[in-house]
C-alpha cells in the first residue's frame, strides 16, 4: 500500500482544497449550489482521488485515481478562471489559486508519466 502523506502532488492538493474553501468563503450567497459547491466539490475529488488511488492494489487503479485527480485539478483551475471574471475573486487570491492549480497539475501530471514510462528492457549479458 502507498503512503499519500508521502506524496507532493497529495500535499500540493490537500493545499489547494484548503485555499479553495478559504477563496469560495466570500462568494455571493447565491452561489452556494453552484460555483462555490462546484469547487469545493473537485477540488476535494482531486485530493480524495490521490487517497483512494494509492490504497489501490495494481499500479492500473493507482494511474486511474491519479488520472481523475488530474481532471479535477483542471477542472479547478478552469472554475477558479471563471470565478475571477465574474468578480467573485480579487487578482490577488485568483493568482494564488491559479499558482496552486497549476503546481498540483504539474506534480501529478510529473507521477502520472513516470508510471507510464515503459520499464527500459533488460541486457542480455
Amino acid at each position: 500500500m502507498r503512503d499519500h502523506m508521502k506524496l507532493q502532488a497529495f500535499r500540493l492538493a490537500d493545499e489547494m482544497t484548503l485555499r479553495v474553501y478559504k477563496a469560495t468563503a466570500s462568494f455571493p450567497r447565491e452561489e452556494m449550489f453552484g460555483l462555490t459547491s462546484q469547487m469545493r466539490r473537485a477540488s476535494v475529488s482531486a485530493a480524495s482521488n490521490i487517497v483512494e488511488g494509492c490504497a489501490r492494489q495494481t499500479e492500473t487503479d493507482y494511474l486511474r485515481f491519479l488520472d481523475l485527480a488530474y481532471g479535477s485539478t483542471k477542472e479547478v483551475e478552469y472554475q477558479a478562471s471563471l470565478a475571477h471574471r465574474l468578480g467573485f475573486l480579487d487578482e490577488v487570491s485568483y493568482k494564488e489559486l491559479q499558482n496552486i492549480c497549476v503546481r498540483t497539475a504539474k506534480t501529478l501530471n510529473a507521477l502520472i508519466n513516470s508510471l507510464r514510462k515503459p520499464s527500459s528492457p533488460k541486457s542480455k549479458a
